[in-house]
């Protein structure tokens, strides 16, 4: 007997620390992986807002530095070169000859021209027309330019561009409008023969759209990100002095200059990479903290700590990567991704904490970390509190919209006090929240696919195993009618329970109508199954009664993972009875043979485990009394009272609720609540007259 119960010590200790291990491992590994993201550059120590005094000692410069140009700076000279782009083009000399031929070629296939020296004298003159027009050039400008808006162009030749004025050139209309307003001397059919020419006028001053592409790269490349330079040692700002546009610039650059320059050192690489490493690993340690002492559930179950951390390490990796490719991009992070996914299976409370892990690390991240970490905590808050019910789709798109209205709220406030006024808000900036806040529509999706990979379950999902119609009720109806009648009733008793306690309904209604689906097999061993004069278990000895009856359970566990009912549902089935006993057969295998060994009683009690939480400790409770309920010959309130007195108390005394976390204060309101609706459901009747 000492080797086993030494054996079980081991056991245990041997349990507990590779629990033990394994969580320090988990928590160490994610630490470690959302370290290796962060940019190992170090943080500029200095805060501040534009508008606002500067809050520190005189700022003087460390090093020479360039003072950046702004984004809107450079948006602006950007637009000024495409502006003022112009154009390269090139002369096609062989155009005019090409014209002189095809003009020909038209004037001899006509009639009209009989007489060769007539012929003759037209080829000649309009040979001098075309001369003439070529010789200052035709051009067709792309449309992309326009000549309101172009004066010059350059013209290649030799490769060597010369800057042209547009007017210097021809177009096509002004070529035919010259034509038209010739007066022939000597030429007859005068108007045949302009239209002869007209007809074959082509461009000779060509786009060359290589050249005019390498020409608006080279201006757009050579566009200086500085003006100007601080020299070491000159005062950058005063304390107290207000942060302006001017010196908000100052600072940024001088910023950007010194994050740029402590990076190039592997020892401040090593630095870095340990001072993010102590700021994670205490953010880290304090949520483990916290877990242990307010969240067991989630801290001893690994597969939950691994979701929440892998959430929240995926959004720092999205977040990293937005600030690497265009810091000007971040307010279309859908931050609040986390907090919806945590709250759709777990409670508000962790919720909450969690958003606040993961928003304390992305302020490590992110420049001014207040305004976007206010901004994302405040809007977590309202999206945690509008999603307290998952039970109707809608409310998605309610909150969606209620976020948008939050972030734009928000932000409106914060850059008015940054800003100083309405006219310098960044506008584009209520587009990219708009963008963020549509983003989280597909949490339903994420949800869902989360709900697979971890085995999760949420109210929505909680709703469909509710179902009676669905194939698994509807075949419990059939085969155990009375077993499947008694589920409905624990369902709606324990549910109006737990409402009053605080727990969760749904979840309780779910496990209340599986609990007994093992009843299916051999249900008519099931007092409540049994066909009118037939007993069964008369053919069968007290033991095999026992097994027969405890078997419900473990056929019920069976049943429900042939039917991917989710392990949390589960848990009703193989707590509902714990580790108690089965009365009626102990208490016959009792009389029937008096004294009875400790190995002989362990045949009539259940496998157990006792209850482990709120929802299962009611299950217990509520199932209990209502069969007991239907055993009663007089169900008036005194004998309904006695009932639910004697058994809860027998409950207590066998230990049945020691793993749940339930009080007796909890217990006790259950007990009212279940009198009250037993007395009302089976009360004696008045027999009216027929």
């Amino acid at each position: 007997m000492n080797k086993k119960i030494n054996i079980s010590k081991h056991l245990n200790t041997l349990t507990n620390n590779y629990l033990g291990i394994s969580k320090i491992f988990i928590f160490i590994m994610f630490s470690l992986l959302i370290v290796f993201i962060f940019p190992k550059t170090s943080k500029f120590k200095y805060e501040y807002q534009k508008s606002k005094p500067w809050a520190y000692e005189d700022l003087i410069a460390p090093f020479d530095f360039a003072i950046l140009k702004t984004s809107k700076e450079i948006e602006l000279e950007k637009f000024d070169i495409i502006k003022k782009n112009k154009p390269y083009f090139v002369e096609d000399i062989k155009t005019k000859d090409i014209v002189k031929q095809n003009f020909l070629k038209d004037l001899n296939s006509s009639a009209l021209m009989k007489d060769s020296q007539h012929k003759k004298e037209t080829i000649e003159e309009v040979n001098k027309i075309i001369d003439s027009i070529y010789s200052k050039g035709i051009i067709q400008l792309p449309k992309n330019f326009s000549e309101k808006s172009l004066n010059e162009v350059y013209l290649v030749n030799n490769n060597i561009a010369h800057t042209k004025l547009i007017h210097d050139f021809l177009s096509i209309a002004n070529a035919k409008s010259f034509i038209d307003n010739l007066k022939f001397k000597n030429i007859k059919n005068a108007s045949y023969v302009k239209k002869l020419i007209i007809q074959n006028l082509i461009q000779n001053i060509v786009l060359d759209s290589i050249a005019t592409k390498n020409g608006f790269n080279s201006l757009m490349n050579n566009i200086s990100i500085t003006k100007g330079m601080i020299q070491n040692g000159e005062r950058i700002i005063s304390k107290g002095e207000l942060i302006t546009n001017d010196k908000y610039i100052m600072l940024e650059s001088l910023k950007t200059s010194f994050e740029k320059q402590i990076g190039e050192t592997n020892f401040n690489f090593y630095a870095i990479f340990f001072g993010q490493l102590i700021l994670v690993f205490t953010t880290m340690l304090m949520f483990s903290l916290f877990l242990y002492f307010y969240q067991k559930s989630i801290f001893y179950d690994n597969k939950k700590i691994v979701f929440i951390l892998l959430i929240i390490y995926l959004m720092i990796l999205i977040t990293n990567t937005v600030i690497k490719y265009n810091i000007d991009y971040m307010y279309i992070i859908p931050v609040l991704f986390v907090p919806i996914l945590i709250r759709a299976f777990f409670d508000s409370q962790i919720a909450l904490i969690v958003h606040v892990v993961m928003l304390t690390i992305i302020g490590l991240l992110v420049p001014n970390s207040f305004q976007f970490v206010f901004l994302q905590l405040v809007s977590g808050v309202i999206v945690i509190i509008s999603l307290l019910d998952f039970k109707h789709r809608a409310r998605f798109f309610i909150t969606v919209i209620l976020i948008y209205i939050t972030y734009c709220t928000i932000y409106l406030g914060l850059s008015l006090i940054n800003e100083g006024s309405i006219m310098n808000i960044e506008l584009s900036n209520f587009l990219l929240l708009a963008v963020s806040a549509s983003l989280l529509l597909f949490s339903q999706p994420l949800i869902f696919i989360s709900e697979k990979i971890f085995g999760f379950v949420t109210d929505l999902s909680l709703i469909e195993l509710t179902d009676t119609n669905n194939k698994l009720l509807r075949e419990f109806a059939s085969k155990a009618p009375g077993s499947f009648q008694h589920s409905i009733q624990v369902a709606d008793l324990a549910e109006e329970a737990i409402y009053h306690i605080g727990g969760n309904g749904l979840l309780i209604r779910a496990g209340a109508l599986y609990h007994d689906i093992g009843k299916m097999f051999m249900p008519l061993y099931f007092v409540e199954n049994k066909v009118m004069g037939i007993n069964p278990h008369e053919e069968l000895s007290s033991i095999e009664s026992a097994k027969l009856i405890i078997s419900h359970v473990t056929k019920g566990i069976e049943i429900a993972k042939k039917n991917n009912i989710p392990d949390i549902v589960i848990d009703f089935i193989r707590t509902h009875h714990g580790n108690s006993v089965t009365r009626f057969f102990y208490a016959q295998h009792v009389e029937q043979y008096q004294d009875i060994s400790i190995d002989e009683e362990q045949e009539f009690r259940y496998n157990g485990p006792s209850p482990f939480s709120k929802e299962t400790a009611v299950l217990m409770i509520v199932d209990s009394l209502e069969a007991a309920t239907r055993s009663l010959k007089n169900p008036d309130s005194v004998a309904i009272d006695k009932m639910v007195d004697d058994i809860i108390d027998k409950q207590i005394e066998d230990n049945q609720f020691d793993n749940a976390d339930i009080t007796l204060k909890e217990i006790n309101i259950v007990k009212k609540i279940i009198k009250k609706k037993l007395i009302s459901i089976y009360h004696l009747r008045v027999e009216y007259p027929h």
